[in-house]
């Protein structure tokens, strides 16, 4: 969608026109999805935030600034929206901190043999607190301090829930990882192609 047809649109959801919400809605529906899903342990709860998210979107359009990203405004936004469903339906403590948190292994880890979706999954399967942290940190770039303010935790929580997170997912991918091996037809198996995937993926595990 080009920037003259984006600001269109804006102004019509600015002005209430229930057509230009739907199709703002649809245009950034996939961008939204994609980072409702890593939040969140499945479709269902994704598009519960997700739809809230938008609710918060199209009720607060006015406070955009035409100047800047709206795909990385929209983002902000379903992030936050996100971490509020996280805290609405906590119902287990975080864990303690742990203070070797910091000593993370980079023991190399067989990523490049994973399909993208099947890596989404592995990270909904997460405990929420886990995934919560996972996400923001190695995926959306916060850092610990940051994570500990905006989820009202300790930075040693923050780097305990990162640690645990890791080294389930590693556990997850290497038994994925030897089911790929014995996996006899490789036409239905899709590797993690597109670099910018490949990379998000490196990321989770050296950062």
């Amino acid at each position: 969608m080009g920037d003259e047809e984006l600001h269109r649109l804006i102004r019509g959801c600015i002005d209430q026109d229930r057509r230009s919400q739907k199709q703002l809605y649809k245009a950034f529906y996939g961008f939204a999805m994609s980072i409702c899903l890593r939040y969140t342990a499945n479709r269902y709860e994704a598009s519960e935030v997700m739809n809230m998210a938008f609710y918060k979107v199209l009720t607060n359009i006015n406070a955009y600034d035409g100047n800047r990203s709206f795909k990385a405004w929209l983002g902000r936004i379903l992030t936050n929206t996100a971490i509020d469903y996280y805290r609405s339906n906590l119902k287990t403590a975080y864990t303690e901190d742990l203070e070797t948190a910091e000593h993370i292994s980079d023991d190399a880890v067989p990523y490049n043999n994973l399909g993208y979706n099947d890596l989404l999954a592995m990270v909904q399967q997460l405990p929420q607190s886990y995934r919560t942290v996972f996400n923001l940190f190695a995926i959306d770039g916060y850092s610990h301090d940051e994570i500990a303010e905006m989820l009202s935790i300790s930075e040693g929580t923050s780097k305990s829930n990162l640690f645990k997170a890791r080294q389930k997912l590693k556990q997850m991918i290497l038994a994925a990882d030897a089911a790929v091996y014995n996996y006899k037809s490789g036409a239905d198996y899709q590797t993690v192609a597109a670099v910018d995937r490949a990379v998000v993926i490196r990321k989770m595990f050296t950062m």
